[in-house]
């Protein structure tokens, strides 16, 4: 699959499960929109991904990287709370996040490989 196919994906399930959390939440804590402020970025920065864009795929990558350290922590507290749907949900970002890594790794791999021969 190509990476800003695996990037789309990525953004549109921050953007979802971050509404729902913060919907979700009865105190609704700000902090609940940053996957939701990085998914947009991500929506945003997609074309210039596509297009191989090489300083926009590693602003991409940055920002993916980013929000998958960034997701540990509401991680952990909603085990701590145990709510099962939190645990679902960021679990579910975590799971998109790390596959768009793993995406822009192997991208960045193969690139480099047509570049060398």
């Amino acid at each position: 699959m190509k990476v800003s196919w695996v990037s789309l994906i990525n953004a549109i399930t921050l953007i979802c499960l971050g509404l729902w959390g913060y919907i979700d939440s009865e105190s609704r804590p700000v902090t609940a929109l940053i996957p939701v402020f990085f998914g947009l970025i991500l929506l945003l920065v997609n074309k210039g991904v596509k297009n191989q864009n090489k300083v926009i795929a590693h602003i991409a990558v940055l920002i993916t990287l980013l929000i998958f350290i960034g997701l540990i922590k509401p991680l952990l507290g909603t085990i701590e709370r145990e709510n099962t749907y939190g645990i679902i949900r960021v679990s579910i970002m975590i799971f998109t996040t790390l596959w768009a890594m793993v995406a822009f790794i192997k991208s960045f791999i193969s690139a480099r490989k047509e570049n060398n021969n």
